[in-house]
């Protein structure tokens, strides 16, 4: 499905491969080590279905409900909406996010699980905007890496709008 005001940035076949391959770098760097991925809701859903998936080991799963972003405007307050109630004390956590942008939801989370006991916070995100950062944070792993444009689709939203497209693309305001 295409849309007038969605311009094409990452094609549904390009998408699929970076995440295959990220899938099997995270398979290699933690052979033989027990993982859990936490999900932030709602972007990183389709991200992270696919990415397990690409991913050969066990794994243990959760997701949480974080949201600074209301339109094309970060709030700059983090609002936890539900969190995982998973036994993670001295074990290593992927955090899984559609997109890091200022840091902050990020920033807020990692800090939270390893107040809670985690080992290590690892951060991983399909995209990674970097000239958007507010907090010194910096992605484990990520897909790409892309400028300043408000991107939707592969789970990414415009008013909860656009997460179903199987791209990524720009949105024309």
């Amino acid at each position: 499905m295409t849309y007038d005001n969605v311009k094409v940035m990452l094609t549904k076949e390009e998408v699929a491969k970076a995440v295959s391959d990220l899938g099997k770098r995270i398979t290699e760097d933690f052979k033989g080590k027990d993982l859990i991925l936490i999900g932030v809701l709602k972007g990183s859903f389709i991200f992270m279905a696919d990415l397990v998936r690409a991913i050969d080991l066990p794994i243990v799963m959760d997701f949480v409900s974080a949201k600074s972003y209301f339109g094309t405007t970060s709030s700059g307050v983090v609002d936890v909406k539900f969190d995982t109630h998973l036994e993670f004390s001295g074990k290593t956590i992927m955090l899984v996010e559609d997109i890091l942008d200022t840091g902050k939801t990020l920033s807020v989370l990692k800090q939270m699980l390893l107040t809670r006991g985690a080992a290590d916070v690892r951060i991983v995100t399909f995209l990674d905007k970097p000239s958007r950062r507010k907090i010194d944070i910096k992605p484990d792993y990520s897909c790409y890496t892309i400028e300043d444009r408000f991107v939707v689709g592969y789970g990414l939203d415009y008013d909860e709008k656009y997460r179903n497209l199987d791209y990524v693309g720009e949105v024309i305001l």
